[in-house]
């Protein structure tokens, strides 16, 4: 099994189901994993995070609400980086802004000033952007992230992040977006869905288990 390739299908409102994932994990550490696990993202299982049916009782909608408009990449141009971004399929944990916030520059315009530091320290940024949202261009030639075994961590009170190769059956992904590393919602109010787009934050989504 291990030899197989991680798949994720979004049930058609219902729960994502994840097949042959070898590596799940919380901040309490490993979670036991089955050749095909359906988690929950209606954010209403009382089992998270598994589903347990919930999402037909709280008429769950798994529609795409965003506006086909914000799935833009805007670039960034520096005199050594070019920084790509994404808006619509950040989940805001704030590894930028917390990381270098002399790049990443909130409640300012243009939020990314591509000479606010050094291209190492921006990489270095960029590299730890679970969504996928951020990635970078050096001399021309795009980003090349090592490509690891498929592993899912639940994010505390906030969205699943899956890293490594994982094939998204049936959806697409955004402008620009990462192959290697991207957020899936969890708490259900995103209107980006599947994509994490930070609402866990206005809902104030809870998780205390995981």
């Amino acid at each position: 099994m291990g030899s197989k390739s991680v798949t994720i299908k979004m049930a058609q409102d219902g729960p994502y189901i994840v097949k042959d994932l070898q590596s799940f994990n919380n901040r309490n550490g490993a979670i036991d994993c089955k050749e095909a696990m359906g988690l929950c993202r209606c954010g209403a299982s009382a089992n998270k995070p598994f589903c347990d049916g919930s999402h037909k009782n709280i008429g769950f909608s798994s529609e795409n609400q965003l506006d086909p408009e914000k799935d833009q990449l805007d670039t960034y141009v520096g005199k050594n980086i070019t920084i790509h971004d994404n808006r619509s399929i950040c989940a805001h944990a704030g590894y930028c802004t917390d990381g270098l916030a002399a790049v990443f520059r909130l409640r300012q315009e243009p939020f990314v000033d591509a000479d606010g530091a050094s291209a190492e320290e921006i990489i270095d940024v960029i590299n730890q952007c679970p969504s996928g949202a951020l990635s970078y261009s050096v001399e021309n030639v795009n980003e090349s992230l090592e490509v690891r075994e498929a592993f899912v961590f639940i994010a505390p009170n906030g969205p699943y992040v899956v890293k490594g190769k994982v094939d998204l059956l049936e959806t697409p992904k955004g402008k620009g977006a990462s192959e290697t590393s991207f957020t899936l919602c969890r708490c259900g109010a995103s209107k980006n869905k599947p994509y994490c787009d930070g609402s866990h934050w206005t809902v104030e989504f809870t998780d205390a288990d995981n």
